[in-house]
């Protein structure tokens, strides 16, 4: 491999720490150089007390000290280290202070993942792992299931296209928990799995019809040991386990202790704790589903931190993340009947205006997505009441989970929905002083190139389109694609020759709400 550039990821999960090394070149090759595993209970901290014990940070302490030593075995630098945690930190009441502790104690930083940014994680390492060697599950509808010790991460697709992306709270080692509360027998445990799991699903249901699902990949590492023991290669970095197999195989060990899987399966001790519970509900999603096998890649978080951390390695997958987020953003308006032309011809009208003042925003593509989003789903509101629908659109955005966007871009999103109408920002506005200097810069920019765009469809009827922008000094001159050739004339005489005869309502609207773009941009704006 020439060139090659190494990077490690080290996960702290509920069950475990974790550890990923691998090296990279331009040409997106790569390969892995190291991986380890060290127990550690967090989660049954976590899910027992709220909060990380003293003992259980002294262990993550010495298992990162140790993998810092490890790393510099290979020489890697701590600047190409990255820590991620995810459910059993993510939920500790003294998450702060943890991982202030654990930073200052290794030198290395360390991220808290968000239930909704595992979720987009886990998709990339499955795209990756599966690639195109499972074709049904592009072309049908799909679920990507992963059950986690304190979380279980769900993303629907139908024909490929992202429906939706949930983080729920049930784990193997919650539902341990709960069991230990409660009578410990294998009724007990047995009703509460389906309680829960059937809860799950009734909500999912909602969204996407579960009989119709034909495809199900399972990324847990309850489900990786499963295929370990009965599955069949599909390629390097995936295992299938047909149905009738894999039910087989869960009702032959189901009674097992954690000692049985250890003896019997060869399976570690920290994997061991839950593998029961977590092959039961998969076992119970996938009574309900149509789905004549299951899909288990040999990947997890880690695969896709580096993955997103790495963008050079398959820049189509990034490209069909995109589009997956988008689609997410679409079905979320559909939930909430949205006036789908309405939203999208918008956003037709905000991508033409981004892309040709990008000398003037000086935003990248990152902005350019969140703008595409808040421009579907800038009339969400009108789902509760069409007045003020701006602050009911802002309370269902940044309440709802979009896949593969962070809270912090929710928050975005949601003020400049906000802002897309009426009231601008104002320091007495708590979510928009909430947001950090830069993200309040983004708001402006892309809520005030939102305005006009709104103003532009002003009566629903897409009139206007086909744009054709120029740029005079002070005045930016919108021409629609069914207007005559352009006028030569200056900014003044075109509004008086067009006049506002064509699109009187636009025309109206541009008038109100174009004060935000011309304190932003500095350009007034004329239709014509």
């Amino acid at each position: 491999m020439e060139n090659p550039h190494p990077v490690a990821v080290i996960e702290i999960g509920s069950t475990g720490i974790r550890l990923l090394l691998i090296e990279y070149n331009n040409a997106g090759e790569w390969r892995i150089l190291d991986q380890s595993g060290k127990p550690v209970a967090l989660g049954r901290d976590v899910f027992t007390s709220g909060a990380v014990s003293r003992e259980s940070f002294l262990e993550c302490l010495s298992v990162l000290q140790g993998f810092k030593e490890q790393l510099g075995a290979w020489g890697i630098q701590k600047e190409d280290v990255h820590i991620i945690a995810t459910s059993a930190v993510r939920a500790a009441r003294n998450r702060d202070i943890i991982t202030d502790r654990l930073s200052r104690e290794t030198g290395l930083k360390i991220a808290i993942i968000e239930g909704i940014e595992e979720n987009r994680l886990v998709y990339l390492a499955v795209r990756f792992a599966i690639k195109n060697n499972l074709p049904q599950f592009w072309r049908s509808n799909s679920m990507i299931l992963d059950v986690g010790g304190g979380s279980t991460e769900i993303m629907l697709l139908r024909r490929g296209k992202m429906v939706a992306a949930h983080s729920l709270k049930l784990g193997t080692i919650l539902i341990d928990q709960k069991v230990r509360q409660g009578t410990g027998s294998d009724r007990f445990t047995e009703r509460y799995l389906n309680e829960n799991v059937h809860n799950a699903q009734d909500f999912l249901n909602e969204e996407m019809d579960l009989s119709n699902i034909r495809t199900l990949a399972a990324t847990g590492s309850d489900a990786q040991q499963a295929a370990r023991q009965i599955g069949k290669t599909l390629n390097e970095r995936c295992k299938i386990i047909t149905r009738d197999d894999f039910f087989r195989f869960v009702k032959s060990v189901e009674n097992y202790s954690v000692e049985d899987c250890v003896r019997r399966l060869g399976i570690p001790f920290v994997d061991a704790e839950g593998f029961v519970p977590g092959l039961v509900i998969y076992r119970t999603f996938m009574e309900r589903l149509a789905a004549e096998e299951l899909a288990v890649p040999e990947v997890s978080i880690r695969e896709g931190y580096l993955i997103s951390l790495v963008r050079g390695i398959d820049r189509k997958l990034q490209d069909d993340f995109y589009s997956q987020v988008i689609a997410s953003a679409l079905n979320l308006g559909r939930k909430y009947h949205f006036d789908e032309a309405h939203n999208r011809h918008v956003t037709e009208l905000c991508l033409a205006l981004f892309d040709a003042l990008t000398k003037e925003h000086g935003m990248g593509e990152h902005e350019r997505m969140l703008l595409e989003i808040a421009a579907l789903l800038h009339d969400i509101g009108m789902f509760i009441r069409s007045s003020r629908h701006q602050l009911h659109g802002q309370y269902i955005v940044t309440n709802s989970e979009i896949f593969g966007l962070k809270q912090e871009e929710l928050d975005i999103i949601g003020n400049v929905i906000r802002y897309h109408r009426d009231e601008l920002p104002s320091p007495a506005h708590i979510e928009y002083i909430a947001l950090q200097r830069e993200e309040r810069m983004i708001v402006l920019k892309i809520a005030a190139i939102l305005r006009i765009a709104d103003a532009m469809d002003r009566s629903h009827l897409q009139r206007i389109g086909d744009l054709v922008i120029e740029k005079r000094e002070e005045t930016l001159i919108i021409r629609s694609g069914g207007s005559n050739q352009l006028d030569k004339e200056n900014s003044v005489t075109a509004e008086r020759r067009y006049g506002y005869s064509d699109f009187p309502l636009e025309q109206m609207g541009l008038k109100e709400k174009a004060d935000l773009f011309q304190d932003v941009f500095g350009y007034k704006v004329i239709l014509i």
